[in-house]
């Protein structure tokens, strides 16, 4: 694979994992407008923060890649799990030339533990070293 095509399917990887905020405020307008102001403002921004339910958090990050169920003694929460990725390059010789082959590779950016509809905790991991 060529770098030019490389680069075009990093970007499109990028924008199929994310679509915009004010999308997801359309879409979910109802429980938008029920956010308190200090809510609506970090939802608006991207961000999260514990104790936001479930509906903002859809809007601040979008959906999830993966959404696990967990129970302990302390009771059951949903974990969402948000993907992150990247190509990763690979250089080869092939008769006198010098080629590219792009793989994507995906990790566990981040999750979110919800208890009883909210977020109890969550939390944001590193891109794995390339």
């Amino acid at each position: 694979m060529n770098r030019r095509l490389g680069l075009f399917l990093l970007l499109l990887l990028t924008a199929c994992a994310t679509s915009s905020i004010p999308k997801r405020e359309h879409e979910r307008a109802a429980a938008y407008a029920q956010l308190s102001p200090e809510m609506r403002a970090l939802v608006d921004q991207g961000q999260i923060k514990v104790g936001m339910p479930a509906d903002a958090v859809y809007i601040a990050w979008g959906p999830p890649a993966q959404v696990l169920q967990n129970e302990t003694q302390a009771g059951a929460s949903t974990v969402w799990l948000y993907e992150g990725g990247w190509l990763e390059e690979t250089r080869y010789w092939s008769r006198r030339s010098l080629l590219n082959d792009y793989q994507p590779r995906t990790y566990v950016r981040a999750e979110v533990v919800f208890s009883n509809g909210v977020v109890s905790e969550w939390h944001t991991l590193p891109q794995p070293s390339q």
